[in-house]
């Protein structure tokens, strides 16, 4: 027993030199760049797929993936909720030098991830036809979407194990772990993509096969660390009960990353609609390359925010609130260069990244000037994703679910509803920049507010530690004067 003590309290001193005593700086490169790098690999085989399908079957195969890509959002949104939600309980808990609730919460978070990947696997194949239908599936393009979605729906439970076991590594500062859980992942679906939709000619099927297979072997990873690493967050069997007040604040926290993915997802729907009426086919094509193009411009971004929340979460517990405002401002300094690298060779070089998907010369054209517009106000969408996760880090589920929402569902479903009835297509693309240029304001209003508490609260734990030195230097003043 001693052993296992003693092992357990050299892990809680571990984590809290690195986590609460490191400096902010290096401490967030040490964090995110593991993430940073298997959310870059997660972006490339997304691209790769991309890519492939639109060089073996053509504008109709990317066409069809970007019909299918509303419920790949809902199944990561789902994930994130499960992942990021119980983290945030986990890192707390640490911080708080709580064990026993941070291994419960890992696992009410397996136990909700398998649950809800069951339950959409079921709500996927019974409903598959309707689904189709919902998210904007046109004549052209309905073959295509319907093979791939029906793939990955039988993948919706590992993906969401996998998502979630993913961020609780993360959370106990185990990001080299957590790295190495994406890069399984992503590395399979790599090496299986070209063999399936080449070798095989299984096409778009092929590309759904090697995704699946992708997070399978991620899940088996995941499975393997639990079990057999020295983890602080390893449950044992009694753990594995469910727990309703652990699950609803798992899910409350989780919420607010959820309602931006589901925003994502919805908005795939609406754009996917809107350009069926107003663009056809081919600016469906358009639409789906540049939302992977930008998938892979943030994608590093996500990886900083995931190295943040846990430095976040865990200064806050143990009530670190100077290193809880350095790091916001750390990261949202580190978010905008990033995005800032992505905007730049987005605008000079549009026509060179089309054409790595197609050839056509008319899609090409469109992808052009759609691209420069999107993604206007690319640089300072870092800043709203560092903000949002600030809130969920911390466990304050309201104002995380206003700044998650803000940019999809406040302001761009909306105008790109309105624009389109205006401007047609070009509407839809003007659109992003406008929402984008709103929701990081309304992010600055938010944080300005947050980072003056932070310092309220830093300045009242100054003077209470400085009031109990005073109180034991004066106790170790009498106990001195009556010996002598």
């Amino acid at each position: 027993m001693k052993t296992v003590t003693s092992t357990s309290d050299d892990r809680q001193v571990r984590r809290e030199q690195m986590l609460g005593q490191q400096p902010i700086r290096p401490l967030l490169m040490r964090m995110s760049i593991p993430a940073m790098v298997g959310m870059f690999v997660n972006a490339l085989y997304n691209l790769v797929d991309t890519i492939f399908v639109g060089q073996a079957v053509g504008p109709s195969g990317i066409g069809g993936l970007a019909i299918a890509f509303p419920f790949q959002i809902f199944l990561f949104a789902i994930a994130t909720m499960v992942g990021i939600g119980s983290a945030s309980v986990a890192s707390r808990a640490l911080g708080s030098k709580d064990s026993r609730r941070a291994r419960q919460a890992t696992a009410q978070a397996f136990i909700l991830a398998t649950a809800l990947g069951l339950l959409i696997l079921v709500i996927g194949v019974v409903y598959l036809e309707p689904i189709l239908g919902l998210f904007g599936a046109t004549e052209g393009l309905y073959d295509s979407a319907r093979t791939y979605l029906q793939t990955i729906v039988f993948g919706a439970p590992v993906l969401i194990i996998a998502v979630t076991g993913t961020n609780l590594i993360r959370s106990e500062g185990r990001a080299r772990s957590a790295m190495i859980s994406m890069l399984i992942g992503a590395g399979t679906n790599l090496i299986l993509d070209p063999v399936l939709i080449f070798g095989f000619g299984l096409g778009v099927q092929g590309a759904a096969l090697a995704t699946v297979a992708g997070f399978s072997m991620s899940a088996l990873y995941i499975a393997g660390y639990f079990l057999l690493a020295d983890s602080s967050l390893r449950p044992s069997l009694a753990d594995f009960r469910f727990q309703a007040p652990l699950s609803r604040e798992i899910l409350q926290i989780g919420f607010p990353n959820f309602s931006k993915q589901l925003g994502g997802s919805v908005l795939a729907v609406v754009i996917n609609n809107t350009l069926s009426i107003y663009g056809g086919d081919l600016s469906i094509a358009v639409f789906g390359v540049i939302n992977r193009l930008l998938m892979f411009a943030v994608m590093p971004m996500f990886g900083i925010v995931q190295g943040f929340q846990p430095i976040a979460g865990y200064n806050y517990g143990a009530r670190q609130y100077d290193r809880v405002k350095e790091v916001v401002r750390t990261a949202a300094v580190a978010t905008t260069l990033f995005t800032s690298v992505f905007f730049v060779a987005m605008q000079l070089f549009p026509a060179t990244l089309m054409r790595a998907f197609s050839s056509d010369p008319e899609m090409i054209a469109l992808g052009v000037t759609a691209m420069r517009i999107v993604v206007f106000a690319l640089p300072i969408i870092g800043i709203q994703l560092v903000g949002a996760a600030y809130y969920m880090a911390v466990g304050k589920a309201l104002p995380a679910f206003i700044l998650s929402i803000a940019r999809q569902i406040l302001f761009l479903i909306p105008f790109v509803v309105l624009f389109a009835w205006f401007w047609g297509t070009m509407g839809v693309w003007i659109a992003f920049p406008v929402a984008d240029t709103l929701a990081t304001t309304v992010t600055i209003l938010f944080l300005r507010v947050e980072l003056k508490k932070l310092d309220h609260k830093h300045q009242r734990e100054t003077q209470k530690t400085r009031l109990n030195i005073e109180n034991d230097t004066e106790t170790e003043e009498v106990e001195a004067h009556a010996v002598g």
